[in-house]
């Protein structure tokens, strides 16, 4: 599912018109990456959590040479899904849209 299509599922599920729900996701869509480069979790109770991971200096191997090699410290997105997402996935039998 794409940008659009996730517009006009939410719009028809909602009962709003797609301008809004597009204003509102476009939003969201800003506001979530910029919280948690700033450090912030956002926690959506039901879907999940997005955080900020800290990754530990390691050392790695060029898969061609065999060298082994220093992978810095970095930090990077992570998402956790929620226990309700958690089931719902579990428990899909195939791969239809999920009306909740």
């Amino acid at each position: 599912m794409n940008k659009s299509q996730l517009i006009d599922a939410v719009a028809e599920h909602a009962e709003l018109p797609k301008a809004v729900v597009a204003k509102v996701l476009s939003a969201t869509f800003d506001v979530v990456p910029l919280a948690v480069a700033a450090g912030d979790p956002v926690t959506i109770p039901g879907f999940g959590t997005f955080e900020t991971v800290e990754r530990a200096e390691r050392t790695g191997r060029n898969p061609q040479t065999g060298a082994e090699l220093r992978i810095p410290a970095s930090k990077a997105p992570k998402f956790r899904p929620g226990g309700a997402f958690k089931v719902l996935v579990a428990d899909s039998k195939s791969p239809v849209t999920a009306t909740a």
